[in-house]
Formats: structure tokens, C-alpha cells, sequence
């Protein structure tokens, strides 16, 4: 059912845990599934320097989000905006269909990280990564 990657990937999860003095967080979940990923992020001049993640759910959601923080460390921020679900699940070999949700929350968490980054550095993140959604309805319709 999984590839030897992904329980590479869960059994040894890389860059757990929070990263100190990070200047970038993101979170995101998902309700229907209760899996839940947090990713910290030190950026220093556009790159990636540090990367850490803490993930409440599945094997599948720990092992994608194990491996898109290998993939986006060392990184400059607009690589790392190139990350896609499709890249997280063929980095694993492959993830079964209904656990693809967790490669998307896995690049929306590494997206949203990069969001608050920007904010901090008093950059509206939207013209750049579009809507969040994560306003609760207030700045738009959803």
C-alpha cells in the first residue's frame, strides 16, 4: 500500500519539531481528516536556512510533510513556492489516492509559512501567493 519511502518517511521523520528563532509559520488543517500541520521556517537573505515541522495525523501526513521540509531546505523562497502536491507524492513514489489530501495540506503548510514571512516583513503575501482563505470570511467571500 505505501512505497518504502513513505515509511522511511514516517518511521524516520526528518526536521521534526519546532525550529528556534523562526521568522516563518504556517499552519494548516484539515477537518475532514483531523490532520494538522505546523511548519517553522528561519529565512534568511530569500533562503531557506532552517526547517522544522510538527504534524498531528496519519503516517501519510507525517511522511509528506517529513519530505517536503527536505525539499524545501536550502532553498530560496520562490523555489519553494514551486513545491507541489505532485512533487511531494512522486518524491514519496507515490501515495494512495485517498491520501493525496495529505501531500496538498503538506504544500499548503510550506506555502502558508512563507505567507507569514512575508506579512512580518510588512509584504502583503496575497498579489503573490493569492488568497489564504484563512481570513474567517472577513477581507473577502468565500
Amino acid at each position: 500500500m505505501y512505497s518504502e519511502k513513505v515509511m522511511d518517511h514516517f518511521a524516520n521523520p526528518r526536521n521534526v519539531g519546532e525550529v528556534p528563532n523562526a521568522n516563518a509559520i504556517g499552519e494548516v488543517g484539515n477537518a475532514k481528516c483531523g490532520d494538522i500541520m505546523k511548519v517553522y521556517m528561519r529565512i534568511e537573505d530569500n533562503i531557506i536556512q532552517e526547517v522544522g515541522f510538527k504534524t498531528f495525523g496519519c503516517g501519510a501526513a507525517i511522511a509528506t510533510s517529513s519530505i517536503s521540509t527536505e525539499m524545501v531546505k536550502g532553498k530560496t523562497i520562490e523555489e519553494a513556492l514551486q513545491l507541489s502536491n505532485r512533487a511531494v507524492t512522486e518524491a514519496l513514489d507515490g501515495l494512495p489516492q485517498d491520501k493525496i489530501h495529505c501531500s496538498v495540506l503538506a504544500e499548503s503548510a510550506i506555502r502558508s509559512a512563507i505567507g507569514d514571512y512575508y506579512k512580518r516583513q510588512g509584504i502583503d503575501p496575497e498579489p503573490i501567493l493569492g488568497c489564504a482563505k484563512d481570513c474567517g470570511g472577513g477581507c473577502h467571500h468565500h
